[in-house]
């Protein structure tokens, strides 16, 4: 794939146009979206980003274009998981409702950022050595794990990290408009919106060390990296607000995800194995008996693992709604029954 110096300064520029556009539209003044303003914008910007996959499939053939899809679901599908993360900082710092787009914003701009030097870092990484599959595909497996037994089990707002932050800085006890600072008596202190920023900040780095390997899984391709991981993060602000009930509902996402990520890890190291160069497997020469995953079958693996995960959540969190008022009534029959 040919992208030149002019492509990627277009396309960045670009990326930072409709940042800067939604900022303006939207952020800049506080108020809480309608689910009508949310849908709309979901929608603009999933078809912008499936647009742009055809015109790489039609520009730099179908080869490309199935591994930009690839990516831009597991991206997608990472970032939803982001969401929860989202979801239990904003409960946690008790973030008014109005504000939260902001914070919201400034925390996917931040994502972007990191991303982007970890997209740079890696595609150093896989042209100078190739054995760098290994340890991104070992990082993934050990990621699945975590994610498919450890996911929710902590709260960002008060872990560690947060718990230095507030004994470092002065902070305020409550909000102050959207203000990162405020003075009180002559003295400076940060208000609770600074650490939220600080906090989604914090689970961003951290998320970006699943996403990168990740997508790096299915292509070799920068371009395809940055902009399958921007248009996954661009309409995610929408998105909150738009799914924000449905999020509690996906509670086998983080299984599913945990398959994807296993999945992918298994594809890198089938992949370093092709290419292998380590002197201590197989004598330094590529393991060819091995089977190379094709992207076809990448792409329709990630579509069905997060379709059954999704279908399976919403069947699940039915059943229990329906099963509670059943529940509830069995339980007051029986403290009216007088037997013992």
């Amino acid at each position: 794939m040919n992208i030149t110096p002019l492509v990627w300064g277009i396309t960045i520029a670009v990326t930072i146009a409709f940042f800067v556009f939604e900022y303006f539209a939207h952020v800049r003044k506080p108020h809480a979206p309608t689910i009508g303003e949310s849908a709309r914008w979901s929608v603009f910007y999933i078809a912008l980003a499936l647009l742009f996959g055809v015109g790489i499939g039609i520009v730099s053939g179908w080869t490309y274009g199935g591994e930009y899809f690839a990516g831009y679901l597991t991206e997608k599908a990472l970032s939803i998981d982001n969401l929860f993360v989202f979801l239990i900082v904003m409960t946690g710092f008790a973030v008014p409702k109005i504000y939260q787009q902001k914070v919201l914003m400034i925390g996917i701009v931040i994502a972007l950022i990191m991303r982007g030097a970890f997209i740079a870092v890696g595609a150093a990484l896989i042209e100078n050595f190739s054995w760098i599959f290994y340890i991104f595909g070992a990082l993934l497996l050990f990621l699945a794990y975590r994610q498919a037994f450890s996911h929710g089990e902590s709260d960002p707002a008060n872990g560690k990290f947060m718990t230095f932050v507030r004994r470092v800085l002065p902070v305020s006890d409550e909000y102050n408009g959207d203000r990162l600072f405020v003075k009180k008596d002559g003295r400076r202190f940060v208000t609770p919106m600074l650490l939220v920023i600080v906090a989604i900040g914090f689970v961003d780095l951290i998320f970006a060390v699943d996403s990168i390997p990740a997508i790096y899984g299915l292509t070799n391709e920068a371009y395809i990296v940055f902009t399958a991981n921007a248009f996954a993060l661009m309409g995610l602000r929408q998105l909150y607000f738009l799914i924000g009930g449905l999020l509690e509902r996906l509670i086998y996402l983080a299984q599913g995800l945990a398959v994807i990520l296993a999945f992918i890890g298994v594809k890198l190291v089938f992949h370093a194995l092709h290419v292998n160069e380590l002197p201590f497997i197989n004598g330094g020469e590529p393991v060819l008996w091995i089977p190379e995953i094709p992207i076809w079958l990448s792409l329709l693996f990630i579509a069905a693992t997060v379709t059954v995960a999704t279908i399976a959540s919403l069947a699940k969190t039915r059943s229990d709604r329906l099963r509670r008022p059943v529940e509830v009534t069995q339980d007051i029959e029986d403290a009216r029954d007088p037997r013992p």
